[in-house]
C-alpha cells in the first residue's frame, strides 16, 4: 500500500507523540493498542493495526522498568510493526509476522533510549546552569527539548521506514517461505501467551482471582452456560466470603456491626 503526503505526515506526527509519551506516561499513545490504532486510523488500516495493537498490548502488560533494568520499547515496537503491516498490504494476513517482527524492534529500540537519555543527562545540567541565572524559560526551554528527543527518536525510524516505501517492504514479506511464517505466526502467539501469563502470575492473588473467573467467562462465552453460570456463582461466594471476614475484622467486635459485612464495608471505606 501507498501512502499520500498527508498520511505520511500524520503517521509521522503519531510516531513523535508515541516517543515522548513513553516518558510523558500521560495520554498513552506510546501503548501499542492505542499507537497502532492510530496509525490504522490514519492509513485507512483500522481493523488491521487494532488488531496488532491488541496482541502486542498483552505483551508490553509484562514489561515494566524495574531499577536499572530498562524494559523494550514498546512505542518503537508499535509504531514500526504497524508501519511494516499497513506497507505490506496484507491485512490481517500480515499481523503474526508484524508481531513477530515487533519483537525484535523493541529490543532495538533499547539502544535508542540508551542514547538519549544519555544526552538528557547533559540537558539536566543545561537546566541546572539557566536555574542559576534565574531564566525560567530557559529551564523549560531544555525541558521540551529533552521531552522532543523522545518524540524523535521514534519519528526517525518510523520515517526511515516510510522512505523504504512500500514496494520494497512488500516484496520482503512476500519473499518470505511459508515455513517462515507459519514458525513466526507460531512464535507471535507464543510471546503474547507468555506476556499474558507474566500479567497473570503478579496479580495471581486469592483476592483476585474470583474476578478473573468472571471477567473470563463473561469475555469467553457468547452463552451463559450452566457451567459458565456455575462459575460465576463459585466467583461471587468466594468474593462475598472474603468480604465477610474482612468485615469481621475491621468491626473488632463492636456494636456497628449490622450483619451486613458488604455494608460495614462500605459505611467504614
Amino acid at each position: 500500500m501507498t501512502l499520500n503526503a498527508i498520511q505520511v505526515i500524520l503517521v509521522i506526527f503519531v510516531s513523535f507523540l508515541a516517543g515522548m509519551e513513553g516518558i510523558l506516561d500521560e495520554f498513552h499513545f506510546h501503548q501499542p493498542v492505542i499507537a497502532c490504532t492510530l496509525i490504522g486510523l490514519v492509513t485507512g488500516n483500522l481493523v488491521p493495526c487494532m488488531i496488532l495493537g491488541g496482541s502486542l498490548e498483552m505483551i508490553a502488560l509484562g514489561w515494566a522498568n524495574i531499577g536499572a533494568a530498562v524494559a523494550p520499547d514498546a512505542a518503537l515496537a508499535s509504531v514500526a510493526s504497524a508501519i511494516i503491516l499497513v506497507l505490506g498490504g496484507q491485512g490481517r494476513a500480515g499481523v503474526p509476522s508484524a508481531i513477530a517482527i515487533a519483537i525484535p524492534l523493541s529490543v532495538a529500540g533499547l539502544l535508542l533510549t540508551i542514547i538519549v537519555r544519555t544526552i538528557a543527562t547533559a540537558v539536566v545540567h543545561l537546566m541546572d546552569a539557566a536555574a542559576e541565572r534565574g531564566s525560567i524559560r530557559g529551564v523549560e526551554g531544555w525541558h521540551l527539548f529533552a521531552v522532543c528527543m523522545q518524540g524523535v527518536r521514534i519519528a526517525i525510524p518510523a520515517a526511515l521506514i516510510l522512505a523504504v516505501g512500500a514496494g520494497p517492504v512488500k516484496g520482503m514479506l512476500d519473499a518470505m517461505p511459508s515455513w517462515l511464517t507459519d514458525g513466526l505466526a507460531i512464535g507471535g502467539g507464543m510471546v503474547v501467551a507468555v506476556g499474558y501469563a507474566m500479567v497473570i502470575n503478579m496479580i495471581a492473588t486469592r483476592e483476585v482471582w474470583p474476578f478473573f473467573a468472571i471477567g473470563f467467562v463473561l469475555a469467553t462465552i457468547s452463552e451463559l452456560t450452566l457451567i459458565a453460570l456455575g462459575a460465576i456463582g463459585l466467583s461471587l461466594a468466594l468474593i462475598y466470603l472474603s468480604l465477610s471476614q474482612q468485615g469481621g475484622s475491621n468491626n473488632n467486635g463492636g456494636g456497628s456491626n449490622t450483619g451486613d459485612p458488604v455494608g460495614d464495608i462500605i459505611d467504614h471505606y
